[in-house]
């Protein structure tokens, strides 16, 4: 699985994975980040999320990196506002309205480029990689955010009987990519039909960090 994957899936608009409000595992425990109004919350493969536009209606600015522009096109114009566009190396930066999104390869994203990071809302950028991508890019997203704290939602099923995507991400994973640098608590885990295709677990972390970049 590579870029081309998940661009071809915007292309063919097969983006089944797109919720049509926003994510009950947000509203529900997004609070636990005790964050202030204004404060950056940032969306790792964020597509056009109606999530984005719950944040900003409680106050929170959105960062957001996207690999597609096709879906970034799609975000700005449900949020029916026009971004200004900069170019930054090869990363695109759309700007509206309490809204930044970089459009690119994540891979290609620094602190520098995205900024100070309040928290991170991870729903679908762990699952969506396979697992050697997913150890890259949890470093990345360490290294890039200064060790924000985390809200992150996970699948645990059997993968032989699925392949992924969403792959399946259990507990002992979980702690492996991160419990070196945050406290985690579980704070849901709940039965669902994943795509209606293999009985899972959905669970919903809070990752608290336990350290800073130089502490």
């Amino acid at each position: 699985m590579d870029r081309e994957f998940w661009l071809q899936k915007w292309r063919n608009n097969q983006t089944g994975f797109h919720e049509k409000d926003a994510n009950p595992n947000l509203t529900a425990h997004f609070p636990s980040l005790n964050l202030q109004a204004n404060q950056r919350v940032f969306i790792p493969l964020c597509g056009k999320t109606l999530d984005i536009s719950w944040l900003i209606s409680r106050g929170y600015d959105v960062i957001g990196a996207e690999l597609s522009d096709i879906a970034i096109k799609q975000l700005f114009e449900q949020l029916d506002v026009s971004p200004q566009t900069t170019q930054i190396g090869h990363i695109t930066r759309y700007e509206s309205h309490g809204v930044t999104i970089f459009g690119g390869d994540i891979f290609h994203l620094t602190g520098d480029i995205i900024g100070p990071i309040h928290a991170i809302y991870d729903r679908a950028a762990l699952v969506a990689l396979p697992p050697a991508m997913r150890i890259t890019y949890t470093q990345q997203l360490i290294a890039m955010t200064g060790y924000a704290p985390q809200l992150l939602v996970t699948f645990d099923y059997d993968q032989a009987v699925m392949n992924g995507p969403p792959f399946s991400v259990p507990k002992d994973e979980v702690l492996e990519h991160y419990q070196d640098h945050y406290h985690l608590t579980c704070l849901d885990t709940h039965p669902i039909n994943l795509k209606g295709k293999v009985p899972a677990q959905e669970q919903v972390w809070l990752l608290t960090p336990s350290q800073k970049i130089g502490g």
